[in-house]
């Protein structure tokens, strides 16, 4: 089992990963491309899926904090010291952690530069 000071890096880590894909301005062109090559096929179910997995933060989210444990876990050699199941409940805590940072950030007041 991980320890709580690790999971709450890992969280910190799939809420900077999922601000960077769905808010960040450095990757605005790639989403302006993503965008218009929806547009272009408005009635595609998979380009539909995309965009909705790219713009949702708690859909991308979800799977960015599964693949930033998993890396965790085997870089670390960790993923062998526990069950499956175990990971998976780890996996629901870096994602939570994440909902919550994300639903924080949310809520704050937007500063204008």
């Amino acid at each position: 089992m991980i320890a709580l000071t690790t999971l709450a890096l890992l969280a910190l880590a799939g809420y900077r990963a999922t601000r960077l894909i769905v808010a960040d301005s450095i990757l605005d062109p790639l989403r302006d491309r993503l965008f218009a090559w929806h547009e272009a096929r408005l009635d595609s179910k998979a380009r539909d899926f995309v965009i909705t997995l790219l713009s949702c933060t708690y859909c991308i989210g979800w799977w960015l904090s599964g693949a930033i444990l998993a890396t965790y876990l085997f870089a670390s050699g960790q993923w062998h010291d526990a069950p499956v199941l175990v990971h998976g409940v780890e996996w629901l805590a870096v994602a939570g952690g994440q909902a919550l940072l994300s639903r924080i950030d949310d809520t704050l007041p937007t500063r204008d530069a």
